[in-house]
């Protein structure tokens, strides 16, 4: 796919006049880098950091129903939600499948008592996630109204994010904890700001009108918040153990296997689409989970590589990279449940040899400061 016809978001004109370096992502022209990974990725853990990722799907959700009828489509339980709360949750097939992981922001209701909502999507998966909505909740009252071309989403994170992003905001962001949310005013305008994100640092995403989007990147630069690209976002997000779909996760592997356990309330919910097969993965037991790998050496094993236990073929990595945290090799990859136990050895064949690793714990590395997922 040639750059003219990828999609481009808002900002693409500016962050490419600032010299970012461009790569084609899930049919999007995206910046991957721009002062270079190493110093992105360090920004983000240890001062502020700034992500152009306004090619995620963005739908606003009304209805008097809403919450009750959405949670039809997710394993989680939605009602428990109260106004300015968000659930980190799945969109599920009937054999238990993973459609797309998104959050669920719950707004309350509206004067006229609507309940409204916001969903934040994959930006691959967009189409399908709305057709996929719009489907199973054809014969209720809900309303989507897809924001996806006409928003910017940014994300600001690391421990100083919120004390630099602050004096461009109308609201006080103090009080608000992590998986909350509240509408504001940012650079004048009408914004959307959740204290979500995807690097396992604090800060927040916020959803503002282009105009505001631009601003906002030129203040924040002004007081030192580093631009950052997706190969930055790619480690920070692994270090976290953070799953990527359509590598760690896709329709083909269940919240079960991919070690989504917490966001199942079977015991708080009624029916939703998949239920009954991960309730028999309950009783049975899943063939394989999603687990973490550290190389012994500095060999890096990369999405797509054969893993082997004992000699025999089990499975490939999802993903993999050097952290540039911890100056280790790690992974993800799915191998069989029962030899999914921390200090299990593995080996991981690059390059026709085979490299000696071991399962560890997840995540990776965790801030020493409250990390909002």
């Amino acid at each position: 796919m040639t750059s003219e016809r990828l999609q481009r978001t808002p900002l693409h004109d500016l962050i490419q006049a600032q010299g970012a370096r461009m790569t084609a992502f899930s049919g999007w022209d995206m910046p991957v880098q721009f002062a270079g990974l190493q110093q992105e990725h360090a920004a983000v853990r240890t001062r502020a950091g700034m992500f152009d990722i306004s090619h995620m799907g963005k739908f606003a959700l009304r209805g008097d129903r809403l919450v009750e009828c959405f949670q039809t489509l997710v394993p989680s339980d939605l009602e428990r939600l109260q106004p300015g709360q968000a659930q980190y949750t799945v969109l599920l097939n009937a054999n238990g499948g993973i459609i797309d992981d998104i959050i669920f922001y719950y707004q309350g209701k509206a004067a006229n008592g609507e309940q409204r909502a916001v969903a934040i999507v994959n930006a691959g998966t967009c189409a399908k996630d709305r057709m996929w909505i719009g489907q199973h909740l054809a014969d209720t009252d809900i309303e989507l109204c897809d924001l996806s071309a006409s928003r910017v989403l940014l994300a600001v994170q690391g421990p100083e994010a919120i004390a630099r992003l602050q004096p461009s905001v109308a609201a006080d962001l103090s009080p608000l904890r992590a998986f909350e949310h509240l509408e504001t005013e940012v650079c004048g305008q009408p914004a959307f700001i959740a204290r979500t994100g995807y690097t396992g640092e604090d800060g927040v995403e916020l959803m503002l009108p282009p105009d505001a989007g631009r601003q906002l990147w030129h203040r924040l630069q002004t007081v030192s918040v580093e631009p950052c690209g997706l190969g930055a976002r790619d480690t920070l997000r692994l270090e976290a153990a953070m799953a990527l779909y359509g590598q760690d996760i896709d329709e083909t592997r269940t919240p079960l296997e991919a070690g989504l356990r917490w966001i199942v309330h079977f015991d708080r919910k009624q029916d939703f689409i998949g239920r009954e097969v991960l309730e028999r993965q309950v009783v049975d037991g899943v063939p394989q989970r999603l687990v973490g790998l550290q190389m012994h050496g500095r060999h890096i094993a990369r999405h797509g590589y054969a893993i082997y236990i004992d000699g025999q073929s089990v499975g490939t990595i999802t993903s993999g990279t050097l952290s540039p945290t911890l100056s280790k090799a790690i992974a993800l990859a799915y191998v069989p449940s029962d030899r999914a136990r921390t200090g299990q050895a593995i080996e991981v064949e690059i390059r026709g040899k085979l490299h000696p690793a071991e399962i560890v714990k997840k995540p990776f590395y965790r801030s020493p400061a409250p990390a909002p997922r």
